[in-house]
């Protein structure tokens, strides 16, 4: 880890990057190591979803609308778990270790907001 002022800057083995900054603006700006794979995950559930729209607009059966929304809710909720991974394992991480409680308690909106 390397600090410029109040920014930390991170570099993985693999070369990730993640920079952030703790205190006032409590700043998180991080490359994870899973960006590539959350991408395709969002832009493969953006491709189902506008098929779901196809559907709808095509007068689909709602039972098959239905069934592919659901495919698109689990793609997404599958992204979060993946992005929530990737988050605990570096920012979390870096958070408590720079004893930023602000993190925490984000991460803790965050979850109760991806749960409901």
């Amino acid at each position: 880890m390397e600090e410029k002022g109040q920014a930390c800057i991170h570099v993985e083995t693999d070369g990730a990057e993640s920079i952030h900054c703790h205190g006032e603006g409590q700043e998180h700006k991080h490359i994870h190591q899973n960006t590539k794979a959350v991408l395709n995950r969002l832009s493969r559930a953006i491709g189902h979803l506008e098929s779901v729209k196809r559907m709808v607009e095509d007068g689909k059966d709602c039972s098959e609308v239905l069934i592919q929304l659901s495919a698109v809710i689990a793609a997404l909720n599958s992204t979060g778990k993946v992005i929530l991974q990737d988050h605990i394992g570096t920012c979390i991480v870096d958070a408590v270790e720079s004893g930023d409680s602000a993190a925490i308690e984000n991460l803790n909106k965050a979850i109760d907001r991806f749960i409901k």
